[in-house]
């Protein structure tokens, strides 16, 4: 069709109604102008009942205040990352988190629009995690100790014969033996929360909670809440619930990815290293907690501390007791005894007999790089063993990316075709990284995960 035959208008009404987030634009009196399908269902309510009317009217539990949109108008300035709860006109609680933009047109704001995410079930998902917290750390006797920490790891569930990382361990074990901060740094899938949860089972705290949080998989208010708790009416809908910190007291709370935390919240976190009080959200007296923090980070915390992703001064206070773990190219050795480890583990969980690996695999497995680490290997091990028809494990059952991996004789390929297979493997390896996590995967690949999605489907 020409491009004559087109309406502006309605090519980008189009575009909006295909993203897969919420759009919200009001003029500058608060009214309506557009509102697509993705905000109605994350709102609640029916496009009709929004488009075209004034937005106190749509929704009258906001007001100039708490309106982000109206906010906007009045500022004429950006509002980023937003967590905002509001009741929609049928009653029901409605959390989103949203950026808002002013709109301009030679120079004069014409509007504002605002791009919504829901997160009302990740919120509600959260809070009835931290309720079943709650409920387990009131629990007594022996079934508390069985159902409050479960299964962790300890010191003898990590296997090396790499002379630096026994090192590493035994410094481990020294820390189990002091109250301070711990901070772990290294690649993903090197087992940071491994070494973590084995310093807080040879502790004196070892009965007390092990409770994990990762800093990447929630915004910023969210987890505010979640961490520090919530006092009655201090938001709509907010009750009073008690946060990690309430919930670890006496134990640990492994904070996971610190680097991805806000920098206002580190503030708070350094906070309570420093006087041990704690204050929940709406609250209007401090609570004093015993809990022993320990981090994790998967960049080094000198490079995060310069790019800005870490304060300085929590890095100082966690890098008492800090290590970092090797990854897993740098102890080769290491490669074969938790390969058989990890032989023996899927013949128990999937019922094989597996005898173990062909001398040709051998040599493959010692030579890759492993950028996923010890997380890969198992991955790797495990995809083998439930597609192989052998006794032993062959280069035939690596994954398709492994079986790809160029050499010097293979032609050149067209760009092209170069490119998608280059990307395939990448989409695969990350998959493969996080156990088919698709959040996680993109953000190993730097892409919105949106993204990620559409390039599985085009690669399906």
């Amino acid at each position: 069709m020409p491009s004559e035959f087109f309406n502006t208008s309605e090519v980008l009404e189009a575009i909006l109604e295909t993203i897969d987030e919420g759009i919200h634009v009001i003029d500058p009196k608060g009214q309506t102008i557009f509102y697509n399908g993705v905000a109605a269902n994350h709102d609640g309510m029916k496009v009709g009942e929004v488009l075209g009317k004034p937005l106190l009217e749509a929704f009258p539990s906001l007001n100039h205040k708490s309106s982000t949109l109206l906010r906007v108008i009045k500022s004429e300035k950006p509002i980023y990352n937003y967590s905002q709860s509001y009741v929609n006109a049928h009653g029901r609680i409605i959390e989103t988190l949203n950026t808002t933009l002013p709109i301009y047109v030679d120079g004069f704001i014409v509007g504002a629009i605002e791009i919504a995410k829901d997160y009302s079930s990740l919120k509600q998902l959260s809070e009835r995690l931290a309720d079943l917290e709650s409920s387990l750390k009131t629990m007594k006797g022996p079934e508390k100790k069985a159902e409050v920490n479960g299964d962790l790891y300890t010191f003898n569930d990590i296997l090396t014969s790499d002379t630096e990382f026994r090192n590493i361990i035994s410094l481990g074990k020294k820390a189990a033996r002091s109250s301070s901060s711990v901070l772990v740094y290294g690649e993903s899938g090197v087992g940071k929360e491994l070494f973590v949860q084995s310093i807080h089972k040879d502790s004196n705290r070892r009965k007390e909670p092990f409770i994990a949080q990762n800093c990447a998989a929630l915004p910023e208010n969210l987890l505010e809440s979640l961490l520090f708790g919530t006092a009655k009416g201090s938001y709509t809908g907010a009750v009073d619930r008690q946060g990690l910190f309430e919930l670890a007291n006496g134990g640990t709370l492994f904070l996971d990815e610190l680097q991805s935390m806000p920098i206002d919240l580190q503030a708070k976190l350094l906070r309570v290293l420093e006087d041990g009080f704690i204050r929940r959200i709406g609250a209007a007296k401090n609570v004093q907690v015993d809990v022993r923090i320990m981090a994790a980070m998967n960049i080094d915390p000198k490079k995060a501390v310069t790019e800005n992703k870490l304060r300085a001064d929590l890095f100082y206070r966690l890098h008492v007791l800090s290590y970092e773990l090797p990854p897993l190219r740098e102890r080769p050795e290491d490669i074969l005894l938790l390969t058989n480890h990890f032989i023996l583990f899927f013949n128990k969980k999937l019922g094989l007999s597996i005898e173990g690996i062909d001398a040709k695999t051998k040599v493959f497995l010692q030579s890759y790089h492993w950028p996923g680490n010890v997380r890969e290997l198992k991955h790797t091990i495990e995809f083998m063993m439930n597609h192989t028809e052998k006794d032993r494990l062959t280069l035939e059952d690596l994954p398709q990316f492994l079986k790809k991996r160029p050499t010097s004789k293979e032609k050149i390929l067209p760009l092209r075709q170069a490119m998608m297979e280059m990307e395939t493997k990448l989409i695969t390896e990350a998959l493969l990284q996080t156990g088919g996590n698709v959040f996680q995967a993109s953000k190993l690949l730097k892409i919105p995960r949106q993204t990620l999605q559409y390039k599985m489907k085009k690669h399906t």
